[in-house]
Formats: C-alpha cells, structure tokens, sequence
C-alpha cells in the first residue's frame, strides 16, 4: 500500500484512530493529572494535528510545518506539561497511527519507514520547541528573580519570625549585611515604641494562613526610624501545613515624616487659634468687667451720698453684675464648644456657620471700626465640620482686618456673601483693603508665609484654612483680587 493510500485510509478513520489515540490509560491518566478535557483537546487538536500528518502522506504538506501542532505545543505549555509527559502524548499518537497500519496490512517497510521518519521529524520539532520554551521560561524566570532581588524590598520569615531570605533593597534599606540579617529574629529590627499587642495581632493573622497588611515601624542598624507599608503571605504546601512567610513592603518614610510634619503644623495652627481665642475673650470681656466694676463702685457710693444703701438699689446692682457675668460665662461656653474636638459632620445651616464665625470676631471689628455685612441668599442645610469651617472663616476674616488696620484704612468694611446651586455652596469674604500684591499671590496658601510687617502672624492661617477646605471638606478654598480688595472664595460639596 503506497502513502497516499495510507493517507486515504487514515482520513476515512479519522475518528477511529483518535479514539484509540486518547482512550490509552496512560493518556487519561494524562489528562486527568492536567485537567486537560478530552472533548475540547479533540475539537481543537487531535484531529487537525491528524490531518496534518494525511496531508504530509499526500505530499500536500512539508514535515515541520504543522500550525496545530504550534497551538497544541503552546496549550501543553499552559498546561505546563512535562517534557516527559509530552513524550507520553507522542508515542500514544505514535501507537495509534501504527496500529491503524497494522490493520490495513499490504505495505512495503520502505512506506513504514517514511511513516516512522514523518514522525520522529515532527516529534523532534515538537521536542525542540518545546525545549525552547522551557529555555526561555527559565531566562524569564531568572530576570524576574533579578528584577525583584534588584528593585523590592521583600523577605522570608520561618514560623519563629527568624528571617531566611531577603532582597538587595531590603538589606539597602536596614543598613546590615545580608549574612547578618540572614537567622536574625525580625523582632531585632523593630521599633520598641511598637506596642507588644500590635505583634500578637499580627502573628495571630498569619499563623492562622491569612494575609496581613499594615504599617510597621522599624528602626535601622544605626537606629534610624524606617516606616515599611507590609503585606505579609504565608506560603503553605501540600499538605495544606504553613511552612514560611513572605514579606513584601512599600518604603513609606517619606509619607509618614510628611504625616508627623503636618500633624506639627495642625498643632501650631491649634496654639496659634487658640491665642487668638483667648485674646478675643480678653476683648469681650473687657466691656462687662468694666461694667461690673462701676456697678461695685456704685453701691459705697449710694451709700456714701445716701446715707444708706436700700434693697431695691442692692438687688438691682446684684442683678446688674449677674447679667454681666452670664453674659461672660456664655462667652466662655461658646469658645469652649468651639474648641471640642469635632469627629463627626453635623447638619447645619450654612447660616448658622457664618453667624458663629461673626459672633466670635465682632468686637475685635468693633474696636477697629470695621464693619461686618452679610449679604444673605437663601440658606442650605449641610453636613459637615461646622467648627472646622467656623475656624477657616475667622483666619481669613482676622487676616482682614490686619490687613484693613496695617493699610490704615478710612472706612474699613468686610462683606460676607453666600448662596448655593445645585453641586455646590459658596461662602465668598471680601475686605476693602486694596487686593494682594500679585507676586505674593501663589505664596499665601504656604505654610509659614505671612504678609504681617510686625510678624506677630504664624504663616498657617490660610495654610491649614486650605488644608481643612480641601482634606476634610471635600471642597476649595481660592482667592483673588476684586474692585475692593482680596475676595475669598469656598466652595462647598452639597452632593
């Protein structure tokens, strides 16, 4: 029986000869270890790889130039199939071919061995393609070990929390030796301020095979602080059993330093507003205790012109003095209210807000004649820290009237103006002070600058005015000179 003969044969029991190709026990073992469907594996590989082999008997096609068996090879390796277990596949396709020859009969050992030559080509090409992935499947293995030994910070940790591997940058970053890392406990490289419990938490995390993540605090081989951003894995094998973890971390040292420099910045705010508050107490209080004081006055002096002090001048001078003093203890609970820490947003009229803020600065406007307008519109309830943005509308509405006294202004006047469409509220503060001078106005939002020529200004007023605005309120906070002078603008989210 001649090649195309064979060819004809083999493509009228295309099915039969697959059948027997994949029904092998070895080959099902195969396929169940890789979880390999022998439906799709036939739909998509074992027949065209078949017809292949009929068109090379027909001398339709050259041996080696099989694209299902490309797609076959590149499946497999997805798959990761071994190089021996491929072998396995071949020679149970081999198997099948030759025992689909076997039953036909009638063909000269010259045809069996083009047969057999046709085969081994194609395995070998098969073979060879194969080695090439692997080959490359190392080289990128070992550029990816390069590249993470080069560029992350990582490290494995045995169950006792003794480190066995770490990376370039780790070592870099702590200042030792890989040989000294290398068996030493990670507990050597932590900060002692750590609490003990933030430890029990962690190791309780991971020993328990789940994935911890979170901040830890470290300190150098030179005992410099170092922050690590930490995603802890442990590893288990086959018998489900945890047997090291992995540590992959994110150096955020910088971020926490600028976190501790802010932190510093709200503090020195808080003290400076909290000078500012208690000399606006000093201003209002001034006005009762002088009242109070005449009132004491008054009674040695009835008493003295009188004759006598009566108890209907006695009780009016008490009740005198103790409008005077609520009126004092009022001022006081309403600064110490302001002065609560604000957690949580609270619903409030956008009114009420601006009221407060005045209510707060008015004497001091009072004492350098600046007047205070408020151009109303129509007012909007809204969910926020009502005492973070009274403290925004003080520092600017204080930054003013220092700006409105140092320029020595004849009718010093503020206006206040707000309204609201349908995404945001606006609260615009426009002083008559004459405007910023151009080249100042992309500094006055930085920490530390101030204007103020008897530098009495901490330079954060508007710094942490902008900061509240825009952190915690979601909003902005801008500026710019209009006809009159420096116009403020906040713009608050309503959605």
């Amino acid at each position: 029986m001649t090649l195309p003969e064979i060819a004809n044969d083999f493509q009228k029991n295309k099915i039969l000869i697959v059948k027997y190709w994949l029904q092998n026990k070895q080959i099902l073992d195969l396929f169940k270890k890789y979880k390999i469907e022998v439906e799709y594996f036939i739909k998509h590989f074992a027949i065209e790889v078949l017809e292949y082999y009929i068109k090379v008997l027909e001398n339709k096609q050259s041996v080696g130039n099989c694209p299902a068996m490309n797609d076959l090879v590149y499946y497999l390796k997805e798959k990761k199939v071994t190089s021996s277990d491929l072998f396995v596949l071949c020679a149970g396709f081999k198997r099948a071919l030759f025992f689909r020859t076997d039953e036909i009969g009638s063909f000269s050992y010259s045809t069996y061995d083009l047969l057999n030559q046709i085969y081994e080509e194609n395995f070998f090409g098969v073979l060879q393609e194969y080695s090439k992935f692997i080959s490359s499947v190392h080289h990128k293995l070992e550029q990816s070990l390069f590249m993470v030994d080069k560029y992350i910070i990582m490290s494995r940790i045995d169950l006792k929390g003794n480190i066995l591997d770490v990376s370039r940058p780790f070592i870099e970053l702590t200042g030792y030796t890989k040989e000294e890392l290398l068996g030493q406990n990670y507990n050597s490289l932590k900060d002692s301020d750590t609490p003990i419990e933030f430890y029990e938490n962690l190791w309780k995390t991971v020993n328990e095979g789940n994935v911890w993540q979170g901040e830890i605090k470290n300190r150098t081989k030179t005992g410099d602080i170092f922050w690590l951003y930490t995603t802890i894995q442990p590893q288990i094998d086959h018998k489900s059993k945890i047997v090291y973890f992995d540590a992959i971390y994110q150096n955020i040292t910088t971020k926490k330093l600028l976190e501790d420099q802010h932190h510093m910045l709200v503090e020195q705010s808080k003290s400076a507003a909290m000078g500012e508050m208690i000399s606006m107490i000093a201003h209002q209080w001034r006005q009762p205790l002088q009242a109070i004081s005449i009132l004491v006055q008054k009674l040695p002096l009835t008493k003295m012109i009188e004759g006598k002090l009566t108890d209907e001048v006695l009780e009016e001078t008490v009740q005198e003095i103790n409008n005077q003093l609520a009126y004092m203890s009022t001022t006081i609970d309403d600064f110490r209210e302001f002065f609560k820490p604000s957690k949580r947003k609270q619903k409030v009229l956008l009114s009420q807000v601006i009221d407060q803020a005045v209510s707060f600065i008015s004497y001091m406007f009072k004492m350098e004649t600046i007047s205070i307008s408020i151009e109303k519109s129509e007012d909007i309830e809204l969910e926020l820290h009502d005492k973070d943005l009274v403290q925004v509308l003080i520092n600017i509405m204080k930054n003013a009237k220092d700006a409105l006294v140092e320029k020595k202004v004849e009718k010093k006047a503020l206006v206040l103006r707000y309204w609201h469409d349908k995404y945001c509220a606006y609260i615009e503060i426009e002083d008559n002070a004459g405007g910023i001078p151009q080249n100042l106005m992309n500094k006055i939002f930085e920490p530390y600058f101030t204007t103020k020529e008897n530098k009495n200004g901490t330079g954060l007023g508007l710094y942490m005015s902008k900061m509240i605005i825009e952190q915690h309120s979601h909003g902005k906070l801008m500026v710019r000179n209009s006809t009159q002078g420096a116009l403020f603008t906040i713009e608050l989210s309503i959605l």
